[in-house]
């Protein structure tokens, strides 16, 4: 991998179970692969260690802006280690024990470490990018979208199965699709259920720059090229954008509290449905990697 190093800015140093940190100096960057070492998707376990490292970013970052470094940090990528998938969502398997136990503290504490991870990683102080390789679902989607950029290659798949059990994506979705869209198109997509290629949402706006297969890298390397290129022009355009259209911690508490809510008013069906879902996503992250939430519903 071009400029790929181990060493680097110190952060690489931090004991991780399920991120994989690696420096890239030449082009200023830090690379953040999940690497979940239970299910594929955003457990207690996998969230709590991306906000350690988000924060540990964030504070590194500030702390060169105000020293006279001249190799300063401007880019975080996430990608994933796991072949054909980036992210599977939200932990099913936790939701179903906490709802069926009723468990509202449970649900919300969830809720919000999802919602603080998204907070702090949308204001990090660098331009943070989402490579997707693999499938994105619900959670997955969510987390793509967070970053200021999202490269795909043209095998990814991504989508919002939660309507599939009569539910919403609660942790950012509506409000992100929203600002990268328009509220009527962001509720069409999420009310869908589909499964949407990566072709299908940069079409539309969704995904930044589409790559071919296996590509990946180089496409995120050549944007951080473009980028440095004219960076001036580029962090001022973000700046305008968090000013024109702000996305505030209380927007995301607020809807993750009807996220609870709603969960809590599944019915047995319903959740039968999520549970087909949840092992159906086990398999598919050691079976059929490339296979889709659509196919699974």
């Amino acid at each position: 991998m071009e400029g790929k190093q181990q060493s680097g800015v110190g952060l690489t140093q931090e004991s991780y179970r399920d991120l994989i940190i690696q420096h890239d100096q030449e082009h200023q960057a830090l690379w953040c692969y999940m690497r979940p070492s239970s299910r594929p998707c955003y457990t207690p376990e996998l969230l709590a260690e991306l906000e350690h490292f988000n924060r540990t970013v964030e504070q590194h970052v500030r702390q060169q802006h105000e020293s006279e470094t001249q190799d300063k940090l401007r880019f975080l990528v996430f990608a994933s280690r796991i072949p054909g998938v980036f992210n599977l969502g939200g932990d099913l398997v936790l939701f179903l024990k906490l709802i069926r136990s009723g468990d509202r503290d449970g649900l919300f504490r969830y809720t919000k470490s999802c919602i603080d991870l998204l907070h702090v990683g949308a204001h990090l102080p660098i331009t943070t990018i989402s490579l997707v390789q693999g499938d994105a679902f619900g959670g997955g989607f969510e987390g793509a979208i967070a970053t200021r950029v999202l490269i795909a290659e043209r095998r990814a798949r991504m989508g919002l199965p939660e309507i599939l059990f009569n539910l919403f994506p609660g942790m950012g979705a509506y409000s992100l699709l929203a600002r990268r869209l328009d509220p009527a198109r962001a509720e069409r997509l999420i009310l869908s259920g589909r499964t949407y290629t990566a072709e299908e949402l940069y079409e539309i706006g969704v995904v930044d720059v589409l790559a071919e297969n296996d590509q990946g890298e180089e496409a995120v390397y050549a944007y951080m090229r473009k980028h440095n290129r004219a960076y001036n022009g580029y962090e001022a355009i973000h700046k305008i954008r968090r000013i024109y259209n702000p996305i505030s911690y209380d927007e995301l508490m607020r809807i993750g509290r009807i996220w609870v809510d709603a969960a809590l008013q599944l019915t047995e069906r319903d959740l039968r449905i999520m549970e087909r879902i949840a092992r159906s996503q086990e398999k598919l992250a050691v079976l059929r990697p490339s296979a889709s939430v659509k196919q699974l519903a």
